[in-house]
């Protein structure tokens, strides 16, 4: 299971999450990632951090904030496997930025393993068309971003992502996976 950051598990900002103080979950994201655990998901966490290339946090700070998230979920009972990162800035021309699939080739590579059947939940076009990209099922959730990215997908025909499944969160997303509604 691959999971978008800012806007699924946690409050999204325009100005960035910069500190861990910042890092605030959406209600049920915690719960929702210790269900999935306990009912045998890997939770690998795949998110654009440009803030770091922007220069309004540094990596160390990245890091103190990814290490609040995965306390927070083991507090609940869940389980983060691994947080994979691109910390460029728009610009910089990399191949991990979403929606390239550089991050989630990475851990093709590292884990010997296909997206055929992972469930890739994101709250933006580009974590969808990254996902669709490595033949994940791309899973889009209202928070965050998520109601203006389907409003994008709906007004724009040039979109094609036929077969995304749309939640209202993902703890909505994780009641339907495990009650295997999906």
């Amino acid at each position: 299971m691959i999971l978008d950051r800012d806007g699924v598990i946690n409050k999204d900002s325009p100005s960035y999450i910069k500190t861990p103080d910042e890092w605030i979950p959406i209600k049920g994201s915690l719960e929702a990632i210790a269900r999935l655990s306990q009912a045998g998901y890997e939770i690998v966490i795949i998110t654009n951090q440009s803030g770091v290339g922007r220069g309004f946090f540094s990596a160390d700070t990245l890091a103190q904030i990814h290490v609040r998230m995965i306390d927070y979920v083991q507090q609940h009972g869940g389980h983060i496997q691994s947080v994979l990162f691109c910390p460029h800035h728009p610009d910089d021309g990399c191949d991990c930025r979403k929606p390239l699939a550089g991050l989630y080739q990475q851990l093709a590579d590292r884990l010997n393993i296909n997206f055929s059947g992972v469930y890739s939940v994101g709250d933006s076009i580009r974590d969808l068309v990254a996902a669709k990209t490595v033949g994940a099922r791309p899973v889009l959730v209202k928070t965050g971003n998520g109601k203006k990215s389907l409003k994008q997908i709906a007004d724009d025909s040039h979109i094609d992502l036929d077969g995304t499944l749309v939640f209202d969160n993902l703890a909505t997303f994780t009641d339907a996976l495990l009650k295997q509604e999906i």
